[in-house]
């Protein structure tokens, strides 16, 4: 009842006269459950987001600093008394120069570079000054020699690796007090480093190391890297695109548009969304048992990780492209069928450019959230330390590999805590990934979408 209708009709008795200008009791009741409902609202977008850019900033904070490395630049004569000692230049010969000549040569010129410019610290010994330098200098200098025997006789200025100790000094991590409790480094170590930055011999800058690099042992976290494992996840991705595309849209088509409505088929459809609720850890088990134990596929290969994960991303895939062909109206195939076309023209002509938005942003997402996948890759093997890039051709998929979630919880677990930083650096790069997936989705959504 308002204003406009009550001037000539009686209002029954108990009922409170109402009016455009005026609330009733019953109204304003009414607008303040709404008013509480949209609040509702707000503050749980709120409080997601602020979890969200909580999660986001304690790893930013965490793992940023894992792109930056703390590195020794000083002159390096490559003496040809240690690392040539025939003199021949012959690189069979200079092999047999292992990494213990390499660092002494390393820290010969270290020590000559510090003594040059006077810089000394009470209570450092040569040991202490060989200890700052990273374990795997040696190794990459030796390397980098035998890749060109000439270089042996000349003066080079190097940039080698400190330890993970000293890095940690430089972002903060490591302190005077808790190097007084540490048996690897020594608060005359950190004086000394002290000493080296403000002349210009350490310093920090961008790690490219980091990406390309292999995982290192625990004794030389300064020199982790995830190259193997980028690699071990692009290889597995690549197959299980190739693996579940065909298939599960496949599938689809058969299951919606050409299937009998059959108890058969009802009793597909139900496993179907029973396997998508399934924990990814069982799939793991069943990958163990038939491809590794039963099969005897390679422990640990991209093949055998890609193959569980396809197992356990088809159901989604196939879900999600049944739901974007279910949502094709009726009206197009009815026109379709109507003018001549046949049941297949209709299918792959007219249903299918409809549905694709929805089938490539499920298949992108269902392949994000593979990529994300820990548990089944650790039943595996995926979880062992591998130092060595898998082959770049198609053999290098039964090469051992890891993945980039398995790295950043292989790394999580060890003890030292530059591994913790370079956990959360892994972390970043994973998040890129997704990213960009997701990012991949929507753009692939908004170029193929059609409106009828």
């Amino acid at each position: 009842m308002t204003d406009a209708t009550a001037s000539g009709m009686a209002v029954p008795a108990g009922r409170p006269k109402s009016s455009l200008l005026a609330q009733t009791a019953l109204m304003k009741k009414r607008n303040a459950s709404e008013a509480r409902f949209k609040f509702y609202g707000v503050a749980a977008i709120v409080l997601s987001l602020s979890v969200l850019a909580f999660m986001l900033w304690t790893i930013l904070n965490d793992g940023v600093s894992a792109f930056f490395q703390a590195k020794l630049s000083f002159p390096l004569e490559l003496t040809a008394e240690t690392l040539d000692p025939e003199g021949n230049r012959n690189r069979d010969e200079m092999a047999r120069v292992t990494t213990i000549g390499y660092g002494r040569v390393l820290t010969t010129a270290f020590a000559t570079e510090l003594e040059k410019r006077g810089i000394a610290v009470e209570g450092v010994s040569e040991k202490d000054i060989s200890d700052m330098i990273s374990k795997d200098a040696a190794g990459d200098l030796r390397a980098t020699v035998l890749a060109n025997p000439q270089m042996v006789g000349t003066t080079i200025d190097a940039t080698v690796l400190a330890t993970g100790r000293i890095d940690g000094y430089l972002k903060g991590r490591v302190t005077m007090e808790t190097a007084e409790r540490d048996s690897n480094v020594t608060p005359q170590q950190l004086q000394l480093a002290d000493a080296l930055r403000d002349a210009g011999i350490l310093g920090s800058s961008f790690n490219w190391d980091f990406i390309t690099s292999p995982d290192a042992s625990d004794q030389r976290p300064e020199a982790a890297g995830l190259g193997v494992a980028i690699m071990g996840s692009a290889y597995m991705m690549l197959l299980v695109l190739i693996t579940c595309v065909p298939i599960g849209v496949a599938a689809s088509i058969y299951l919606e548009e050409f299937a009998p409505k059959n108890t058969w088929t009802d009793a597909i459809e139900v496993n179907i969304s029973n396997l998508a609720a399934v924990p990814s850890i069982v799939f793991g088990i069943l990958g163990l048992a038939i491809f590794i134990n039963f099969a005897g596929m390679p422990q640990s290969s991209s093949l055998v990780g890609a193959l569980v994960l396809s197992l356990m991303t088809l159901p989604t895939i196939i879900i999600a492209t049944r739901a974007s062909i279910k949502a094709v109206p009726p009206s197009i195939r009815d026109a379709a069928l109507g003018i001549g076309a046949s049941k297949m023209q209709t299918v792959f002509h007219h249903v299918l450019p409809l549905a694709m938005p929805g089938i490539l942003t499920g298949t992108i997402l269902g392949l994000a959230s593979a990529l994300g996948e820990t548990a089944p890759l650790l039943l595996i093997g995926m979880v062992a330390f591998v130092d060595n890039y898998p082959a770049a051709s198609v053999a290098g998929v039964l090469d051992p590999a890891t993945a980039l979630p398995v790295q950043v919880y292989g790394w999580a677990q060890r003890a030292d805590p530059a591994f913790i930083e370079r956990s959360s650096g892994a972390i970043i790069i994973l998040l890129i990934f997704l990213v960009a997936m997701n990012v991949l989705a929507i753009l692939l959504r908004r170029r193929f979408e059609r409106r009828w």
